[in-house]
């Protein structure tokens, strides 16, 4: 294995518009994954879904995702990163409108189908555009950038969604919620010279195994691995901690929204804490080790139950900001795993370990909601990201091995 190939250094200017661009598309996605859960008050009463159903909902929206993700990296590496990013922002503004028609929860489904297909070319899109138009030292803060803007679309999803629906009703605001990813589609497509790449068809053609040889080295499942469980524990924080809060703590549905979005928020200003420590350079994976534990103790803390709305909420920013220091190293970390020419494959499936646990995670913690086992849900967090750290020393461990050998 070895690491995206050296280029040139290119002017700041170009290097931050391509960033800005591929982080707006970023954010948008991320948009999308919340495209349900802060409705889930309106659409469960409209529809009298239990959580279970609601959750299911959100399966379905990230089975698809994690199934095109895996495949899509292919495309990206044969077609490039640009043609297949403009397909997913067109998906998430064709998702919104039809979740908007929704008369049941099969056209809420088909509506999540929908966003699943258009989300899951973004992480293979994304990275593929930053390694190849971004120069080498600046990728650090490129992947912080990423990160950030993704999390700002996690956070702002519930308050855009929620304060439209309270006005004008669920409809509204997902049709409202359409005009994002069309506004963003026009902006990429005036800049559409920028994001040119070159399709990386050698890899895809490669003699030797169709390409496939990848998916033989462990380290590339080992990151599989540290990406599903880290969804783990992000997916039941997406999908029921303003529910939860609202339980554990007595909190309106507004200051669990603003607590939802709190953590968020933190978590992006962490990822630019994060890309500061990562460009510095050092063990990744140490950092990650650090920045999970911080954040499971922040949410034990969480699932005691104990104090008052405001302390809640300072610790879901606290747990956030951890979560959010370990996104840049987690990004470098990767790369360093990843053969050359097969960038897009990576990240596909790496990435496909994300949507996995998004996927399941809903359903689980679901459950225990519907138990009212309500302090689950910030235990679960807890467990899913200790687990994740030995993974991500395992990544570590065996990359720091395979440069050593390189040198010998």
């Amino acid at each position: 294995m070895t690491t995206a190939q050296a280029m040139p250094a290119v002017p700041v200017r170009q290097d931050a518009l391509v960033i800005a661009l591929v982080g707006l598309a970023h954010s948008i996605s991320h948009f999308f994954h919340l495209i349900l859960a802060p409705l889930f008050p309106w659409i469960k009463a409209e529809f009298g879904l239990s959580y279970a159903e609601l959750g299911m909902l959100m399966t379905a929206f990230f089975v698809v995702s994690g199934i095109g993700q895996a495949s899509s990296g292919f495309v990206v590496d044969k077609l490039g990163a640009r043609t297949v990013l403009f397909f997913g922002v067109f998906c998430l503004m064709l998702s919104a409108i039809v979740l908007s028609m929704a008369n049941g929860v099969w056209m809420l489904a088909a509506g999540a189908v929908i966003a699943g297909v258009g989300n899951s070319v973004f992480h293979p899109a994304d990275y593929s555009l930053l390694n190849q138009k971004v120069s080498h030292p600046r990728l650090a803060y490129a992947f912080s950038v990423h990160g950030l803007t993704g999390n700002l679309g996690w956070a702002c999803a519930p308050v855009f969604l929620v304060g439209i629906a309270q006005i004008a009703g669920w409809r509204s605001a997902l049709l409202s919620a359409a005009a994002l990813p069309a506004l963003v589609l026009c902006l990429l497509f005036a800049y559409r010279e920028v994001l040119q790449t070159k399709p990386s068809q050698k890899a895809v053609q490669g003699a030797k195994g169709g390409g496939l040889d990848f998916l033989k080295l462990p380290t590339v499942w080992m990151c599989f691995a540290f990406f599903f469980l880290t969804a783990m524990a992000l997916g039941g924080v997406h999908s029921f901690a303003a529910t939860a809060l609202r339980e554990l703590y007595g909190m309106s549905l507004n200051a669990a929204t603003s607590a939802y979005s709190a953590f968020m928020l933190a978590s992006a200003f962490g990822m630019f804490a994060g890309g500061v420590l990562a460009a510095r350079g050092g063990k990744h994976d140490r950092t990650i080790a650090i920045a999970f534990v911080g954040s499971a103790v922040f949410a034990l803390i969480l699932a005691t139950g104990a104090g008052n709305g405001a302390l809640a909420l300072a610790l879901m920013a606290a747990t956030g900001f951890c979560t959010g220091i370990a996104g840049p190293s987690r990004d470098l970390m990767i790369r360093a795993a990843a053969p050359a020419n097969a960038t897009g494959r990576v990240y596909g499936i790496v990435y496909s370990g994300l949507d996995s646990g998004l996927a399941i995670a809903p359903v689980l913690f679901g459950v225990f909601m519907d138990q009212h086992m309500v302090a689950s849900l910030f235990i679960g967090v807890a467990i899913f990201q200790i687990l994740a750290i030995a993974t991500a020393v395992n990544v570590g461990n065996n990359t720091r091995a395979r440069q050593l050998a390189a040198q010998a």
